[in-house]
C-alpha cells in the first residue's frame, strides 16, 4: 500500500461535526471527482466515484446525513486501461442531485440557463474550518504524496487552469507556498517543501502520516549532520596532511642548501620536531617542544622557515 494510501485511509475515518464542514468536503471532492449526465427533459444526474471502498463509504455518509437522502453504491469491474473496480454513488433523487451540484457550487443560473462553473466556490470556503474540510475532499479525490523516505512532494490534480489557481490561493491562504504546474494538458497544485506537506497534513487532519514525515525528515536531518561532520573532519585532516607536507619540504630545502645549525634556536627546535614527527597535527606537535609552546607560537616558528625557503627559492640558480 502506498503512502498516499496510507493518507487517503486516514482522512476517510474523519467525520466532520458541523454542516458547513460535511458541505466544504463533498464540494471539495465533487469538483475533483463528480461526473454529471444528462437523462432527458434537461435533468442531469450526479455521481461520484473512487477506487478506495473507505472513500465511497465516507462520501456516502456525507451525502446521506448532509442532504438527508440516499444515494445508490455500486462496484464498477474495470475493464481496458482501467483494471481496478472502483465503486460509484449516483443519486436516486434526480433534483436533489441538482440541488446538490447547486449548493455544492458546480452549478449556477445565469440568464435562466443552468451553468456550469469553474474554480472554487468562495462561499463554501469563507471560514478556516471549511477551507480544511475542502482541501480534505480536494485530497480525497485528486490528491498524492510521495513516501518521504523517496522525496517531498504532494500534489492536487487540479483539472483547469482557473480550478488549479484557486486551489493554490486556498492553500496559500495557510502559508504552504503552492505552486501550480501544467501535466499533460491538466493543471497540477503542489507542495515541494516537507515542512509545508507537514503543514498541509496538519492542516487536514492526517496526524499520523504527518508524524511518520516529521520522523523520516528528523533522521535525513541528523544523517545529514552527521555526514557534514564527517566530510568537515575529513576536510581538516587533509589540511593538516597539506600543510605538514609543506612544512616538511621548506625544512628539508633549508637543511640542504644552509643547514638546521644556521637556524636561530628556537626555529631549528620546531624544525627538528617536525622531522621527527611528520604527521602531528600543530597542536600536538608544540606538545612535543621543550620547553612546550603554544600551537600559535608553533605556527609562527613554522611560518619564518616557510619564509625563508620561498627567499631561497628565488635566489639565482636556485632549483
Amino acid at each position: 500500500m502506498s503512502f498516499s494510501s496510507d493518507m487517503k485511509k486516514e482522512l476517510a475515518l474523519i467525520i466532520p461535526e458541523k454542516k458547513c464542514d460535511m458541505l466544504a468536503e463533498i464540494a471539495g471532492f465533487v469538483r475533483m471527482n463528480g461526473s454529471i449526465g444528462l437523462i432527458g427533459g434537461g435533468r442531469m444526474s450526479v455521481s461520484v466515484s473512487s477506487e478506495d471502498p473507505a472513500i465511497a463509504r465516507l462520501m456516502k455518509k456525507l451525502i446521506t446525513q448532509y442532504f438527508d437522502t440516499d444515494t445508490s453504491l455500486e462496484i464498477i469491474s474495470g475493464s481496458g486501461l482501467r483494471k481496478a473496480k472502483h465503486y460509484r454513488l449516483t443519486f436516486r433523487d434526480v433534483i436533489l442531485g441538482e440541488q446538490m451540484l447547486r449548493e455544492t457550487g458546480l452549478l449556477v443560473v445565469q440568464e435562466g440557463s443552468n451553468v456550469l462553473t469553474d474554480g472554487v466556490p468562495s462561499d463554501i470556503v469563507r471560514k478556516k474550518c471549511c477551507k480544511r474540510a475542502y482541501l480534505r475532499g480536494l485530497f480525497l479525490a485528486a490528491g498524492s504524496v510521495n513516501n518521504p523516505e523517496k522525496g517531498y512532494h504532494l500534489e492536487i490534480t487540479g483539472g483547469d487552469r482557473v480550478t488549479a489557481n484557486d486551489i493554490r490561493k486556498l492553500m496559500n491562504s495557510f502559508g504552504l507556498n503552492a505552486k501550480v504546474a501544467e501535466r499533460r494538458e491538466q493543471s497540477v497544485v503542489y507542495l515541494k517543501e516537507s515542512e509545508k506537506i507537514i503543514d498541509f497534513m496538519n492542516i487536514v487532519g492526517a496526524n499520523k502520516q504527518l508524524f511518520k514525515v516529521e520522523n523520516v525528515r528528523i533522521i535525513k536531518e541528523m544523517r545529514n549532520a552527521a555526514n557534514r561532520m564527517v566530510n568537515c573532519e575529513s576536510a581538516n585532516v587533509d589540511k593538516t596532511v597539506n600543510a605538514a607536507q609543506r612544512q616538511l619540504q621548506d625544512i628539508q630545502l633549508v637543511e640542504k642548501r644552509i643547514g638546521l645549525d644556521k637556524l636561530p634556536p628556537k626555529l631549528r627546535a620546531a624544525a627538528e620536531a617536525r622531522l621527527e614527527n611528520p604527521e602531528l597535527p600543530l597542536k600536538e606537535l608544540a606538545d612535543v617542544l621543550q620547553p612546550p609552546v603554544s600551537k600559535s607560537g608553533l605556527n609562527h616558528r613554522l611560518a619564518r622557515i616557510g619564509e625563508l625557503a620561498e627567499r631561497l627559492r628565488e635566489e639565482p640558480g636556485a632549483e
